[in-house]
């Protein structure tokens, strides 16, 4: 299944410097507002240390590990609901994406200027979180004149849906995003309906300098404050240590670079690890002499959709399931080994897929 993620915030926070580390696609980075005007499109290879280690028992052709979509969106300021700067272009961006990576500044540097001529966090958070909640409150209100007319009939379902709809728009003229709300299963159901921008999960990433990125500052922890109610996920990166990194060729100067800077890993796995997290995403593998391959799927999936991720005609043909677990491969080393140990299990439509699990489908369409 394919995974985008957009990176939000306002001009100057470091998005494009961000970027063009975790992608190497070398988007403009520009020390003005706008200096991204067309969203940049990058891929990011899911670092994965099982897939590895099947790679080397296996010695396949191929080895496939499953990627993430980046789209470096437009800085926004206030207004942009309005379609000052480059809102209405922004927010269309937005609509696009499964999740959103919102970057904010959290380090002091005079030779970069500030859109708002300081530095806070929570006050550059509340700006784009004004703009998306107008730009949804506008399409709640050409909704709601839609319920309303429908609800003229007295259907049950009608008054229901205007109900839920109302208590949304409630929710965010107090200004609250639309995440935050409490549902029963019919609101929440609508609520996905509405596709609304506050509606999507969120990622905070503060940008911080080289000698905050373990243990933070004074603005990092003001902002995990602000924000400690929405449930959010919120890591530290430095956007100059991983654009250093990105310019290392190999694993092994890459980990001394880490070791020097006293980090245990690079910040595009603690992103990628979040990110996975937040849309409770799990990775499956396929192994055998053609290729070893990672595979994204959500986390309760059953056998038959997780098939379907890697062909359709798998899903709707399916038979069964030949299940191995990833500590097992890894202690008896090949799948013949597992097969002689009696533990590879066969599983039908209702298994449940874990996270780790090594599979092979039998199928017939």
């Amino acid at each position: 299944m394919g995974l985008k993620c957009g990176i939000v915030g306002l001009p100057n926070v470091g998005k494009s410097t961000l970027f063009n580390a975790l992608t190497s696609a070398k988007a403009l980075a520009a020390n003005y507002p706008f200096a991204t005007k067309d969203p940049n499109l990058g891929v990011i290879t899911v670092p994965d240390q099982r897939l590895d280690k099947l790679a080397d028992l296996v010695n396949p052709q191929k080895v496939l590990p499953t990627t993430i979509e980046i789209l470096d969106i437009a800085g926004l300021i206030k207004g942009a609901s309005k379609g000052e700067g480059l809102g209405n272009q922004f927010l269309a961006n937005i609509r696009e994406v499964d999740a959103i990576v919102h970057v904010v500044r959290c380090f002091e540097d005079d030779n970069v200027v500030h859109v708002d001529g300081s530095v806070d966090p929570v006050r550059d958070k509340e700006v784009i979180d004004m703009e998306l909640m107008l730009k949804d409150l506008e399409t709640l209100e050409k909704r709601l004149e839609k319920y309303q007319k429908q609800a003229k009939t007295g259907k049950k379902e009608d008054l229901r849906a205007l109900e839920i709809a109302t208590a949304i728009k409630d929710h965010l003229e107090s200004e609250k995003p639309a995440r935050t709300i409490e549902l029963e299963e019919d609101g929440q159901a609508l609520l996905n309906e509405l596709f609304l921008l506050t509606s999507k999960p969120i990622l905070y990433v503060c940008n911080v300098d080289e000698s905050s990125v373990t243990d933070g500052n004074e603005h990092t922890e003001r902002f995990k404050e602000a924000v400690k109610d929405e449930n959010a996920e919120v890591i530290l990166i430095s956007a100059d240590i991983e654009s250093e990194i990105a310019t290392l060729d190999s694993k092994e100067e890459r980990n001394e670079f880490l070791e020097e800077m006293g980090l245990e890993e690079a910040g595009v796995n603690k992103l990628i690890r979040a990110a996975y997290k937040l849309l409770k995403l799990i990775t499956y593998f396929t192994a055998g002499e053609k290729e070893v391959r990672a595979w994204t799927i959500e986390d309760g999936w059953k056998a038959p959709q997780a098939a379907g991720v890697i062909h359709t005609d798998f899903e709707k043909g399916f038979i069964r399931a030949e299940v191995i677990g990833y500590n097992d491969f890894v202690a008896l080393g090949s799948e013949q080994a597992v097969k002689e140990a009696g533990k590879m299990s066969v599983e039908g439509k209702e298994y449940v897929v874990s996270d780790g699990d090594v599979m092979h489908f039998r199928f017939n369409v």
